[in-house]
């Protein structure tokens, strides 16, 4: 009887485990979505790595997407993310803001937050800029599925922050949208677990 009840209490967490993880992944698919592209002081551009001192072409797109932010009068400035990659010897954040600035985006319109190599960093560094320059509202710009996981840090970090994901994605088929999905899942749930116990 004792093993019995330990194989139902077993299968019973199983269960709801995989319960959670459903839930969890409709719930990013879900956010994924959501657009609250509003007029703000700021467009934080979430890092994405760079490729032979260009921005990756996912990061490029989130550079775009800020850029039409700024054209189109929704941000006066934005802070560009990201720090010196692995066999790199300039910053992430450097090659997209002179990115940006071919692209006719003023440098007085452009902040660069260049010591950063996570998600979470991007985002407490950026929080720093915003504060030293009396900005209160912030549009985070990253790819859908990154959304979720964004803007949960970014309100824990005390952004006043509203969900502007990229309107192109190269994240289109299921094929390569399954493992960015994955890893958001992965973090996610890792940074819902390190909420609890801190």
């Amino acid at each position: 009887m004792g093993k019995i009840r330990k194989y139902g209490l077993l299968i019973l967490l199983i269960i709801l485990f995989v319960g959670y993880i459903a839930v969890t992944t409709t719930s990013i698919v879900t956010y994924s979505e959501k657009d609250e592209t509003q007029t703000a002081d700021v467009a934080i551009v979430l890092g994405a790595s760079v490729v032979d001192s260009e921005p990756s072409p996912v990061y490029r797109e989130r550079i775009n997407h800020a850029i039409k932010l700024y054209n189109d009068g929704y941000v006066r400035t934005m802070i560009v993310t990201g720090g010196i990659g692995e066999g790199n010897v300039r910053s992430d954040a450097d090659i997209a803001r002179e990115y940006a600035q071919s692209h006719g985006i003023p440098q007085d319109a452009i902040f660069a937050e260049d010591r950063s190599t996570i998600t979470a960093e991007n985002l407490e560094n950026a929080k720093a800029i915003m504060t030293e320059n009396n900005m209160d509202t912030a549009l985070i710009v990253s790819d859908p599925l990154h959304m979720k996981r964004a803007m949960l840090l970014a309100r824990d970090l005390g952004i006043n922050a509203y969900s502007s994901p990229t309107m192109i994605t190269l994240y289109r088929s299921w094929r390569t949208k399954l493992p960015f999905l994955a890893r958001e899942e992965f973090y996610y749930v890792g940074y819902r677990l390190y909420r609890l116990f801190n």
